[in-house]
């Protein structure tokens, strides 16, 4: 590809570029470290600038003003990141799956309903009165349970388990080892043992949704546990029976959500962040990484911390956390000094009230 054939399909993307220097062949994208001849590179953080110099890429994307090597063909734009992700699409597509078509060695039950173009590899089981949409690719060792609803373009990577009953939308994609609609978490007390109650809710993904490695998405106890559609997982996430996660989310990774939360649209949770249950957090808040909440969270509030407060506020406390040592150190020698002024004030006080008689 010419880089300006890039321009163009960035134009057509509603990204705005221009190239200054040669028009050079391209193949593949890399980072700037790693970039060779015929690879493109970008800069989207200004703390990699000196990078720039050092490059041995053929072309890089950058913001408009940013200064490059006069030998390094430039595409400028107002969004770098968004202009990489363009190329990277268009150079290298997104990941071909193998094709079994329906294999013969899948266990796939007679009345289970498969879409046109199905792809199904040799290993995996889909059980009775099972509905897998139209160009479906389901990988080796993934289940899916009986009644449970695939729709179309979805995805299952190897070993994903749907338990019955759960319903995954269009485009919906889930990486290797998660399970979807497992039983939550429910048990009575009696006495000092505990009695399992039933799980007989569902678990729903909307359209659009990505679901990284070894996540879990509990069934409710009743009713549903709900993913909007257009949200995306990293890997290691618990999600809590009967809760509910709005549209166009993101949650980064090792990330527990107890049951019963309700999560507005667009909420972003970053890394090991924990969700006490039966929580509201509103749309549009963004929590930061090791977060505790335990508190609802208002609309486009953005929080920090365990237990989690304000960011500006959560990021004051803990500049302080290092300087507490010394602080300690002061305080005590601040109570010795006072201590010590107490007791001369105290002789100083017996001393005035001595009779003048006693004195002689």
């Amino acid at each position: 590809m010419q880089l300006s054939d890039l321009c163009e399909i960035l134009g057509k993307r509603g990204i705005a570029a221009r190239l200054d220097g040669l028009d050079k062949t391209i193949s593949a994208v890399n980072t700037l470290d790693d970039a060779g001849d015929g690879e493109i590179s970008f800069l989207s953080n200004p703390k990699y600038l000196a990078r720039l110099q050092s490059t041995r890429a053929s072309a890089v994307i950058v913001g408009d003003g940013v200064e490059t090597p006069a030998s390094l063909s430039t595409i400028r734009c107002a969004d770098p990141y968004g202009a990489i992700t363009v190329a990277i699409i268009a150079l290298h597509g997104h990941r071909r799956h193998p094709q079994w078509g329906c294999s013969a060695n899948a266990a796939i039950d007679a009345t289970a309903q498969i879409g046109r173009n199905a792809n199904i590899a040799p290993g995996a089981a889909v059980a009775a009165g099972v509905t897998i949409g139209d160009n479906c690719t389901i990988y080796p060792g993934c289940y899916v349970g009986e009644h449970a609803r695939l729709g179309d373009d979805c995805t299952l990577f190897p070993n994903v388990v749907i338990y019955d009953h759960s319903e995954l939308g269009n485009r919906v994609t889930i990486h290797a080892g998660s399970v979807i609609g497992e039983d939550g978490l429910g048990y009575a007390p009696n006495g000092d043992k505990w009695v399992k109650i039933p799980q007989v809710g569902r678990a729903v993904i909307g359209d659009d949704v990505e679901i990284g490695a070894n996540c879990t998405i509990d069934r409710a106890t009743l009713g549903t546990t709900e993913i909007g559609p257009g949200t995306k997982f990293g890997n290691v996430i618990v999600i809590g029976h009967g809760t509910k996660v709005g549209p166009d989310c993101l949650f980064v990774g090792l990330i527990g959500v107890a049951g019963s939360v309700t999560i507005g649209r667009h909420v972003t949770l970053a890394g090991q962040v924990g969700v006490a249950g039966h929580l509201t957090i509103g749309d549009g808040a963004m929590v930061g990484a090791q977060s505790g909440i335990s508190g609802n969270i208002e609309p486009q509030a953005k929080v920090f911390g365990s237990p989690a407060m304000a960011m500006d506020e959560a990021k004051r406390a803990i500049a302080v956390i290092p300087k507490l040592p010394e602080w300690v150190k002061r305080v005590k020698e601040l109570e010795r000094e006072v201590a010590q002024l107490r007791a001369r004030m105290n002789a100083a006080d017996q001393s005035d009230a001595t009779p003048a008689n006693a004195k002689l």
